[in-house]
């Protein structure tokens, strides 16, 4: 019989999740992985090898609303039934917030979950279907032991300055502060880049995705980071605005007809490179195109982390090296040359045959900064910090 861990990341309408191997290994290999998508009208479900070959699928049916709990429980007697001789031992969530109470992974009991779930109002794209899941799954697995890993911990070691914003004390109180978000990616590519750089002391990764941000990591902490309160600001992103001017926001309400929800469905779904673009919120398309809005969605996201780079770099006093991870960072030398373009002031030299081959290192021999391209394993790190909870209890 073989333990494994399952890791889950609840969304509003799909539920990801990936299954390793809990034994004694330092890095517990994966099983599978797989999703079940389109929950609340057409659920199906797909899983796959480690090499991403399909190895099942299931259908509920159009009109069929499944919801967490049911996907769940399915995902589990799926594993322990499909897969030879698999017991879940243990669940690992990722939750994007974690508060001023959770500055890493913790087990769950419903007090936490209470806790997390009175974040909400704070990032309401993902933290509330975050807590669902957990909660649902707690419900029909009551003896199945349960951690959190959250988005925001790896920035808590941002300094005071880089975490509160000028407002009164009374709302900063309140929670109103620098989060910093893909902290679970962050945390992986700082312990995954002394492989490549062993001196590299100042960082700067690029995680770049349908959601996007940046960070600055000194000594493999973070010390600044582009998304702030919630998942909305920093980059550009797939179809989030990135950075906003306020008095903007203050123009909207008062002259465009907006309220608070419309607001935020716009902000949200129908900005950033969609916005920009007119076209779509999809890097692959957008960079391959001469459409004047694709164009112009492309120089304003590679505009937007020139910027951020060179506030990052005189924040660390310098730059040793700049990472690339997640979807577009692993896989657009487009983008990738692009920034390191307008980044050879600091050093940044490219050697353009190893950014096409997407790594992992691609700065030239007698570049100034080392430049890389490292895959990032979230799901990986969250497993790893369950594992380590789970058997020192």
């Amino acid at each position: 019989m073989t333990d494994a861990v399952l890791v889950v990341n609840s969304g509003s309408t799909s539920l990801k999740f990936a299954a390793y191997a809990a034994g004694a290994d330092a890095v517990p290999p994966l099983l599978c992985r797989g999703v079940v998508d389109s929950m609340t009208s057409d659920p199906h479900f797909i899983a796959k090898a480690p090499d991403g070959t399909p190895i099942d699928a299931h259908e509920w049916g159009e009109g069929q609303n499944l919801g967490h709990g049911r996907a769940l429980s399915f995902i589990i007697q799926w594993l322990e039934q499909h897969e030879a001789n698999i017991k879940v031992v243990a669940a690992g969530h990722r939750v994007v917030l974690g508060g001023t109470r959770f500055e890493g992974a913790v087990r769950i009991t419903p007090e936490v979950l209470d806790y997390l779930d009175g974040l909400s109002a704070m990032e309401p794209s993902h933290q509330a279907y975050n807590v669902r899941g957990a909660r649902e799954l707690s419900q029909d697995f009551p003896g199945l032991p349960q951690v959190a890993m959250f988005d925001t911990s790896f920035h808590r070691s941002m300094p005071e300055v880089a975490q509160v914003y000028a407002l009164p004390a009374e709302l900063r109180d309140t929670g109103v502060r620098h989060w910093g978000y893909h902290g679970i990616s962050y945390d992986y590519i700082s312990r995954q880049l002394p492989q490549y750089a062993p001196d590299a002391r100042r960082v700067i990764v690029a995680h770049l995705g349908g959601g996007a941000s940046m960070c600055a990591m000194l000594d493999g902490r973070s010390v600044e980071t582009t998304m702030a309160f919630a998942g909305l600001t920093g980059l550009p992103m797939a179809t989030r605005s990135g950075d906003v001017p306020a008095d903007v926001l203050f123009y909207l309400l008062k002259t465009q007809g907006h309220d608070a929800a419309s607001l935020e469905k716009l902000l949200y779904g129908k900005s950033g490179l969609l916005g920009l673009s007119g076209v779509s919120g999809d890097m692959r398309l957008l960079q391959d195109s001469k459409d004047p809005g694709a164009v112009l969605a492309v120089d304003a996201f590679v505009y937007a982390m020139t910027k951020f780079a060179g506030a990052y770099a005189a924040v660390l006093g310098g730059l040793d090296a700049l990472v690339f991870t997640a979807g577009i960072g692993e896989n657009s030398p487009i983008v990738r040359a692009a920034l390191c373009a307008r980044l050879e002031w600091l050093g940044v030299k490219l050697d353009p045959a190893a950014n096409t081959a997407n790594g992992p290192r691609i700065s030239a021999a007698d570049s100034g900064v080392g430049v890389f391209v490292i895959p990032t394993n979230e799901e990986l790190m969250i497993a790893q910090h369950t594992l380590a909870l789970v058997r020192t209890a």
